[in-house]
């Protein structure tokens, strides 16, 4: 059996699996701390249940996104760029918002060194720099130090080389590759980085609270935390790169519908307390952004699932006979708020309640909203979330539209957008299933230059850095399927020359042998 957790920012969600099937789900309020909140849902989860019998704990989480977003937790970074002599019109976090760039910055150098798109190195790496930069970063202490090299995840060999030395000079110090973390790039990598290295304190300190919370409840099961791509990282890799768990949630969920419908392609809508998060199944996967990421105003490359959020949710405010609502929300205090709880705010909950499509238990039924409001309230969701949906259909497909989340049964109709609408059983904790079933993946990217090797080449030698990627994270080398090639063409180069990535995913190969 598996147990998956996802922690949203009001309810904290966990269900039993037993291969496909739900055993067991439970809503808990999501705590400040978060990590009592998890307890309190394993708590209840667990009732008649030997948590010898659980095989694997996976948990989707948003306390690093709320880390870099309320500037909390996060550790000093020295950036090091190796751009020299190009690459000196913006330093490093020049685009940042003041308070992020106070919460990180340890200094910012650049030296020489780096590579062309071609692989022609920019510079050679100057002795005399290299001694004056580490000399600095000794004096200072940064909790950790970013190297990024122009090019660098095509031309690896000076990241590492100065990743290596750094470490062994300034021992204490995290030094991380920027070549690790993003693609090509080099503002959004170096963001990125930065981003990711003022976690890693942090995530040692949830790493440790996530193994604690588990073995306080008899779990000796492996614990996996689910990233952005809808896939699987152990703790050490969490510890690695925290970052990469961003959008957990949203991908939970997406996963989620899928794993609830059998539906390979659709248009999944979350609905939580406070926002609606609305996304795409792409052959059973989240729909891969390609745009340029906001994380907490940095500019970063991240892969990202293509997700568009509206404030509407279970705890929404409703403005005067419901003209309007969101994106203001009662969130986790909807029990001591909400009119069908005795409190004086009228919410989107009420309204379901007063329309009879929600009943919970100890709320009050006695229709706490008028119905004119109602009806008003009703047809400004269903136009605002037919506008999303028509935002999100490729290229304009009737794909059908999954309702998933504790606030689906907010939305009325059954239809959206000419979609047709899927309500299915356990939609309420679709995002703890989506986190439950996750694979393991891996991914590569390169650049193709006309008259050098074939597409198929190089779509070839990807798939093996990929698949390779996918097993030291944990798959099993017999299971890996490839579930995304994009190709892009990149404009302004002197040679035709285009950017491929390849994604693979496999099963997790801790979990081979027993229910899954």
């Amino acid at each position: 059996m598996r147990i998956g957790l996802d922690v949203g920012g009001t309810h904290t969600d966990a269900v039993l699996m037993d291969g496909s099937q739900v055993i067991a789900g439970v809503k808990a309020t999501t705590t400040e701390d978060v990590t009592s909140g998890i307890e309190a849902a394993l708590s209840s989860l667990l009732q008649g249940y030997s948590p010898s019998k659980v095989d694997l704990l996976t948990i989707g989480t948003t306390q690093f996104t709320n880390a870099v977003v309320e500037r909390k937790q996060l550790s000093k970074v020295a950036a090091v760029r190796v751009c020299l002599p190009a690459g000196r019109g913006l330093m490093p976090r020049a685009d940042w918002p003041q308070d992020l760039t106070e919460a990180t910055d340890g200094g910012s150098y650049l030296i020489h060194g780096g590579h062309l798109y071609n692989g022609r190195p920019l510079s050679e790496l100057r002795e005399r720099e290299l001694s004056e930069l580490t000399q600095a970063l000794s004096d200072t202490q940064p909790a950790a130090v970013v190297i990024s090299c122009a090019f660098s995840p095509t031309q690896p060999e000076q990241e590492d080389q100065l990743t290596a030395r750094l470490a062994e000079s300034l021992p204490g110090v995290r030094v991380c590759a920027s070549h690790d973390m993003g693609g090509l790039g080099l503002i959004e990598r170096e963001n990125a980085s930065i981003l990711n290295a003022s976690l890693l304190d942090f995530a040692d300190r949830v790493a440790n609270a996530l193994v604690e919370s588990s073995k306080a409840f008899g779990l000796q099961c492996p614990v996996y935390v689910s990233q952005n791509d809808g896939t699987l990282i152990d703790l050490e890799r969490v510890r690695q790169f925290p970052a990469l768990t961003f959008a957990s949630g949203p991908t939970n969920s997406i996963r989620g519908a899928w794993a609830l419908t059998g539906l390979a392609d659709a248009i999944v809508i979350d609905v939580g307390g406070t926002t609606s998060d609305i996304g795409v199944l792409k052959n059973g996967f989240p729909r891969q952004s390609n745009l340029v990421i906001d994380v907490g105003g940095a500019r970063t490359n991240f892969r990202m699932p293509d997700v568009i959020a509206i404030g509407l949710g279970g705890g929404s405010l409703i403005g005067p006979d419901g003209r309007s609502f969101g994106p203001q929300s009662v969130a986790r205090n909807l029990r001591q708020k909400a009119l069908c709880f005795g409190g004086s705010e009228m919410t989107l909950t009420d309204v379901a309640i007063s329309q009879g499509r929600l009943a919970i238990h100890d709320a009050s039924q006695s229709k706490p909203v008028e119905a004119e409001v109602c009806h008003a309230v009703d047809s400004l969701i269903v136009k605002k979330l037919a506008a999303a949906v028509d935002l999100m259909k490729p290229g304009g497909a009737l794909l059908p539209v999954i309702l998933v989340g504790g606030g689906a049964l907010l939305i009325p109709g059954d239809t959206l957008a000419g979609c047709p609408i899927v309500r299915p059983d356990n939609a309420d904790v679709a995002n703890a299933i989506g986190a439950s079933i996750a694979q393991v993946s891996g991914e590569a990217e390169g650049l193709r230059v006309a008259g050098a090797d074939s597409r198929e080449i190089v779509i070839k030698k990807l798939t093996g850095i990929a698949s390779e990627r996918a097993v030291t994270a944990g798959a099993s080398s017999a299971t890996i399927k490839i579930v995304n090639v994009e190709e892009v063409d990149i404009p302004y180069m002197a040679t035709e020359t285009s950017l491929i990535r390849v994604s693979v995913v496999g099963d997790l190969a801790r979990s081979e042998g027993a229910s899954s």
